[in-house]
């Protein structure tokens, strides 16, 4: 164990993973903001589609909880884009 080197950190100056770390960084709000709402549909959308296959009451959930799984996406997705407004 003390052998080994220590690892090449993402930030380090000098680093090649530093610009590409940095930019990575830069963009990580952006993304999960959008994958809160891309997850939120298919949630919704999935779970609708299950449920229905299981109650046999097609297609009244699908529409249901894909109509419920878009709006927690959106919700999600303003909230974390007026967290950024006012980090900013």
């Amino acid at each position: 164990m003390a052998d080994q080197e220590p690892r090449e950190r993402a930030d380090a100056p000098g680093s090649e993973l530093g610009e590409t770390a940095r930019q990575m960084r830069a963009a990580e709000p952006y993304i999960s903001a959008v994958w809160k709402l891309v997850g939120g549909a298919v949630v919704g959308v999935l779970g609708g589609y299950f449920l229905d296959k299981w109650l046999g009451t097609s297609p009244w959930l699908l529409l249901g909880l894909s109509l419920v799984g878009i709006g927690v996406g959106f919700y999600g997705f303003l909230h974390a884009m007026a967290r950024l407004g006012k980090r900013k």
